[in-house]
């Protein structure tokens, strides 16, 4: 302690140390000395009442859901993403698009311990309320599938394959989606 007081000051520019709502002044002024602010100078205590705002703070941009809901309602994630989206917001939550907008491929279920040969790969998939897809069996983005006269054969555009073009010893299953999560 005497060290500090008698160690030269550095010049910096002065903090202003104030306090969210419900937070003590002394975490406040730790959180600006672990900020590499240095030590409060004796002179600048701050009370907790005398830096708590007695009026909400308008805050023009912020990243904050809670700013961007009016309060009393529960949007559902689809309308909140649309929100976000409609003010020009593509970051956090705006960085998706909303649920349904995507809907999971349906394919031919593919088992883990089924060896595939080269070209076919396993999409895995999640719906919108989370819950894991199994596997189905696509076409790898580079692969070429040509007949037995060499002739290159279509692959459909999402790349999704079709019983008839799956690979030999591959059980013809469709897979089947989960129903959505309960209060959802």
């Amino acid at each position: 302690m005497a060290v500090w007081l008698l160690w030269p000051a550095a010049p910096r520019e002065p903090v202003r140390v104030v306090a969210a709502a419900g937070v003590p002044a002394v975490a406040a002024e730790t959180s600006a000395v672990a900020a590499g602010h240095g030590p409060p100078a004796p002179s600048a205590a701050v009370t907790a009442s005398a830096a708590t705002p007695k009026e909400p703070v308008a805050v023009a941009s912020s990243d904050d859901l809670a700013d961007h809901v009016p309060p009393g309602q529960t949007p559902s994630m689809k309308q909140v993403i649309e929100g976000l989206h409609a003010r020009g917001i593509r970051t956090g939550l705006g960085a998706f698009n909303p649920p349904g907008t995507r809907p999971p491929l349906i394919g031919l279920a593919v088992p883990e311990d089924f060896a595939l040969p080269p070209g076919y790969v396993r999409h895995h998939q999640a719906t919108d309320d989370g819950q894991r897809i199994e596997a189905i069996l696509m076409f790898a983005p580079d692969f070429r599938l040509f007949d037995a006269q060499g002739r290159e054969i279509p692959l459909p555009a999402d790349r999704v394959v079709p019983p008839e073009l799956a690979p030999p010893g591959l059980p013809l299953r469709r897979i089947t989606l989960p129903p959505p999560r309960q209060g959802e």
